[in-house]
């Protein structure tokens, strides 16, 4: 099945898509966490066959939203492309590169990445990402694509600069409104196995600057899911960001950043173009002491 979140006034819908149209699963239906049960899928999918032609509109009708209300974990994975970490100056890992994005540092697909009004050096990053829907601790490989709800795009939008600024990427992969989500989540049954074999790209003002295959993993999906279940316990609503192609735009010679005003898609076979403008973020003038 296909999944979309969209707001409706004050609401938040959870859709069901067939090709370019959404209709919503109902009034108690509000996001993806009313899914992640075998159950819950199941009626789900019962609703979605019994839908009349008037309920369905067109998917580009509706304000897209996050997937989750409340995001967990988003654990990241850098470095997971062989040529990506050759074009950064890194050994190929042994060990995948993690870190965590906040809830705030989020965006719906259609909403705009915001450009920080400390730095210029805003730089694309095409990921697929993975939704978790059965938790679990210490995942053997074997079994972790059974703990898989779905996949979408994900664009980690990068500050490069204070991403340089320590050794750890904290604050360079955190700020507000540049990790971008969406716009469908799609279950496993519609894709391959693990989500391996599909084309990822990215385009900035429609010119391609990332094209690769999620085949050129270091890390398979469940590889990373079993690592990443060793420290921490994986729980419904998690996700799993698992890095980035070659072509970012810090590596090129000169480096390309995005700007306000650009628009930046991020697509992967089989599930979607998400599609995001960039804007500049407002400034606001520090309030003077009394």
């Amino acid at each position: 099945m296909r999944f979309a979140v969209y707001t409706e006034g004050e609401r938040h819908c959870l859709g069901v898509v067939e090709g370019n149209r959404i209709a919503p699963l109902g009034d108690e239906w509000r996001d993806l966490s009313q899914v992640f049960g075998a159950g819950d899928l199941a009626k789900a999918r019962e609703i979605a066959a019994a839908l009349p032609a008037s309920a369905w509109r067109s998917l580009s009708s509706v304000q897209l939203a996050l997937p989750l209300a409340r995001p967990g974990k988003v654990i990241c994975i850098g470095l997971n492309y062989r040529a990506h970490a050759a074009e950064g100056g890194f050994a190929v890992p042994d060990y995948p590169a993690l870190f965590l994005r906040v809830p705030t540092s989020l965006v719906a697909a259609h909403e705009p990445i915001r450009l920080p009004r400390v730095s210029e050096k805003l730089d694309y990053e095409a990921e697929l990402l993975v939704v978790i829907g059965k938790g679990g601790r210490y995942i053997p490989e074997a079994h972790a694509l059974e703990h898989v709800f779905g996949y979408t795009c994900f664009n980690d939008a990068s500050v490069r600069d204070y991403q340089r600024k320590t050794h750890q990427w904290t604050p360079g992969k955190n700020f507000d409104a540049t990790g971008a989500i969406g716009p469908l989540i799609v279950t496993p049954d519609e894709l391959p196995t693990g989500a391996s074999g599909l084309r990822i790209s990215c385009r900035l003002n429609g010119e391609t600057l990332q094209d690769a295959n999620t085949d050129d993993m270091i890390f398979s999906v469940a590889n990373a899911i079993a690592t990443i279940s060793e420290f921490t316990t994986l729980e419904p609503g998690d996700m799993i960001a698992t890095g980035t192609p070659q072509g970012v735009g810090h590596a090129r010679k000169p480096p390309i950043w995005m700007k306000a005003g650009d628009t930046v898609e991020i697509e992967i076979e089989g599930i979607g173009v998400l599609r995001n403008s960039v804007e500049a973020e407002e400034f606001v003038p520090p309030t003077a002491a009394a």
